[in-house]
Order: C-alpha cells, then sequence, then structure tokens
C-alpha cells in the first residue's frame, strides 16, 4: 500500500466533508428563504422581489453539491477496493454500497427532521398521499398550456422531493398506448378534497376560479363556480372554452373533483 494512494484516499475524504458541510450551509439557507416565504408569501408578487429566483438557486446548487457527493464517494470506493485484498467477488463492494445507502437514508431522515415543523408536515402530509388519486401538472414550466391529469400516487421520495405518479387512463396510439408514469415535484402536485368528507373541501363562492374535472374525463380545466348544491356538496360550474349556442353550460362535478386554481395557470 502505496503513500500516494493513501494521500489520495485522504484528500477525497477531505473533499467529501467539505462537500457535506457546504450541503448543510445551503439546507439552511433553504429553510430561511422557506420561512420568509411562509411568513409573506405575498412577497413574491411584488415588483423586483427575487425570492423564488434565490430559492431556484440554492435548490440548483443542493442538487450539484449532492451529485459531486456521490461521484467522489464512488472514486473512493474504487480506491478502496484496489487497496484491499481479493475477496469474494463482489462481497466487499456490496458491503460497502450497503453501508453507503444506509448513510444517506440517516442523512435524509436527519435532514429532515432539522427543518421547521410546518416544511416537516408538508413532506409527511405528501408521503401519506401514497395510493391516493391527486391533480397532477404533467407538462414542463416552460409549455405554452398547462396540462393536468387525474393520476394516482405511486410513490414520495422525501429526499429528492419528486413524486411518482401513474396516469391510469391509457394514452392514445400516438403515445404508445398503455399508463404512464411521471416523476413530477411538489409543486406539480395537488390533492383532491376527501371523497367521504365533504368539510374537507373548500367552500368556494360564486365567482371564483378552480381547476376542475371536466365531466367523463380525467382532465382538469379552469372553471368559474356558479353554484354549490347544499344537498350533494357538488358543484355547479361554468369551463372556460366549452361554449354551446353562444352561452357556457353549467355542468355539475362532485366536490371532491375540485381544487383551487394554481395561479399563474396557462389553459
Amino acid at each position: 500500500m502505496s503513500s500516494p494512494d493513501i494521500a489520495g484516499i485522504l484528500d477525497n475524504s477531505k473533499e467529501l466533508d467539505r462537500l457535506r458541510k457546504e450541503q448543510e450551509e445551503v439546507l439552511i439557507e433553504i429553510n430561511k428563504m422557506h420561512k420568509k416565504l411562509q411568513a409573506t408569501p405575498g412577497v413574491v408578487e411584488k415588483p423586483g422581489d427575487n425570492s423564488l429566483s434565490k430559492l431556484k438557486i440554492l435548490y440548483t446548487h443542493a442538487k450539484e453539491l449532492s451529485e459531486s457527493e456521490v461521484s467522489i464517494s464512488n472514486i473512493l470506493l474504487s480506491q478502496l477496493d484496489a487497496l484491499l485484498p481479493a475477496g469474494p467477488p463482489g462481497q466487499l463492494r456490496r458491503r460497502l454500497e450497503g453501508n453507503e445507502q444506509k448513510r444517506k437514508r440517516m442523512k435524509s431522515d436527519s435532514d429532515i427532521s432539522r427543518l421547521s415543523p410546518n416544511v416537516r408536515n408538508q413532506l409527511e402530509a405528501c408521503f401519506s398521499l401514497k395510493g391516493e388519486q391527486v391533480a397532477a401538472k404533467v407538462t414542463p414550466n416552460d409549455a405554452d398550456k398547462d396540462e393536468w391529469f387525474v393520476v394516482k400516487v405511486m410513490h414520495f421520495d422525501k429526499e429528492t422531493r419528486e413524486f411518482e405518479v401513474l396516469d391510469e387512463e391509457p394514452g392514445d396510439d400516438e403515445e404508445g398506448g398503455g399508463q404512464r408514469k411521471y416523476k413530477l415535484p411538489m409543486s406539480n402536485i395537488l390533492p383532491f378534497p376527501k371523497r367521504n368528507d365533504p368539510s374537507s373541501a373548500p367552500d368556494y363562492p360564486p365567482g371564483t376560479h378552480v381547476l376542475a374535472v371536466y365531466p367523463g374525463t380525467t382532465a382538469l380545466y379552469k372553471a368559474t363556480v356558479a353554484n354549490r348544491k347544499r344537498k350533494t356538496d357538488d358543484y355547479s360550474l361554468e369551463f372556460d372554452d366549452d361554449e354551446e349556442d353562444g352561452s357556457l353550460p353549467q355542468r355539475m362535478v362532485p366536490f371532491h373533483n375540485v381544487v383551487t386554481l394554481p395561479e399563474g395557470h396557462r389553459q
């Protein structure tokens, strides 16, 4: 075992330690931004405010640091494999990789525990949506139009804060048919009110713009509330671009298929 080999391992270990410390610093800054936005959500609407841009930069930096950590860890594994005596093929590496995965899970749980109670509760709420149907925006943020569909939550990753969802409605022939899977950020998911609990649905007054499932489909579109039927708690809605004979027909939509219209929705 040569000194240069040991020196390389020590150098990479120091770099790994530096990356982790920088990740913690970035996480603290992200938490500060979260608290600011939670305390004054309207600040993003003020001219000249760059809170969301700063938050995006912080998340991008956090992602780059995480990717660098994985890269350095893989280099260290290769260096150790080269120095350790030969054993059963793959046994040592599997053990080391298993320990690394366990460490990452522990780090993820530790990071979550350091979050503010509101953010931690939000993550737990997202995790509890597994198996539920939700509204999901499946188009990228720079698309000309937003497309929202009813999908089923298959998994929520607390570390990447992404949902894995399944569009259970078969696609058309051009899309290859069959069901489609998506990985989406938290901002692209809206939970529906509980089907058996009308009190879980917001009471939208007439004239309110909402996002609702168009009857007979699994697609959601912008609509205006005409009224709410107290007997069934369902909504009578007028969907945009749904004109018939010069007027917009009122269509009944179950309360559990209606959600708040996202800010900046494009249709």
